[in-house]
């Protein structure tokens, strides 16, 4: 049975605060939901429209997706911190959708998108006053898919011929409080468990991003499971790639509440 056609929700008033809600064709109830963010180094070229193959597949598996546009470099209130801002106020807006339990959420970024996906689950690890903090909404886990985990390793690495000091608006360095914040390397434990899949062909993001953290994530107590498929940058986000099938097939025992 095809999914029905996906809902724009809006959460501010900037045309990039939106979502597209896609539900499963037998959706019955709130729906645990799987929030997706897309990457592309946080610049403006790249939307939301990368994911919406995953969100589609989603559906067709019976889950809920919650695909998450955000304001990004090269547009006003992009980078640091509207771009988290954002992801932030976006993911806090499922509690207020009828259809989705906020209390069972899953959060998978790629790319740019994963740095943003673990940020987001750590949230309630920042400190008062932080961008993000107190969140309304805690997932329950997070997927990084070739993400960015640690945003100081990125940097000093020109990761993106200069994309993580776009974003945080200059280097470890001199904005070193900003990647305290947003890093999720430097945010560990996150508290929560923690899938990274990294395919072992990446030219675009090292696979080293992902299987350093994990190593560091687990000496600080958290559960991670790194998955390094046979995969370049993109074929993680492909849904006829066994490098994305395995994450799906992984997404309904994380939506279980503990």
């Amino acid at each position: 049975m095809r999914p029905p056609p996906a809902a724009v929700v809006r959460y501010g008033d900037h045309a990039d605060q939106v979502a597209n809600l896609h539900l499963p064709a037998a959706a019955d109830g709130p729906q645990p939901c799987v929030v997706l963010i897309h990457g592309g180094f946080w610049r403006e070229r790249w939307d939301r429209t990368l994911m919406t193959p995953l969100a589609l597949d989603l559906a067709r598996r019976g889950l809920a997706a919650w695909n998450l546009e955000y304001r990004r470099v090269g547009q006003d209130g992009g980078g640091w911190p509207g771009t988290l801002l954002d992801v932030a106020a976006g993911i806090d807006a499922l509690a207020e959708v009828e259809a989705l339990d906020s209390k069972r959420v899953v959060v998978v970024g790629h790319s740019a998108g994963g740095q943003l996906a673990l940020w987001a689950a750590a949230r309630a690890r920042l400190p008062a006053g932080a961008p993000g903090a107190e969140p309304r909404v805690v997932p329950l886990a997070a997927v990084s898919q070739a993400g960015v985990c640690d945003l100081a390793a990125g940097a000093r690495g020109g990761l993106g011929a200069g994309a993580v000091q776009e974003l945080m608006g200059g280097g470890p360095d001199e904005t070193a409080e900003r990647y305290r914040l947003a890093s999720p390397g430097q945010l560990l434990p996150l508290g929560v468990t923690q899938l990274l899949a990294h395919g072992l062909r990446d030219d675009v993001v090292p696979s080293s991003q992902s299987r350093l953290y994990a190593a560091a994530a687990r000496a600080a107590g958290d559960a991670v499971e790194l998955l390094e498929p046979d995969a370049d940058h993109f074929d993680v986000i492909d849904p006829a790639h066994a490098g994305w099938r395995v994450v799906a097939a992984k997404l309904p025992s994380l939506l279980v509440e503990r």
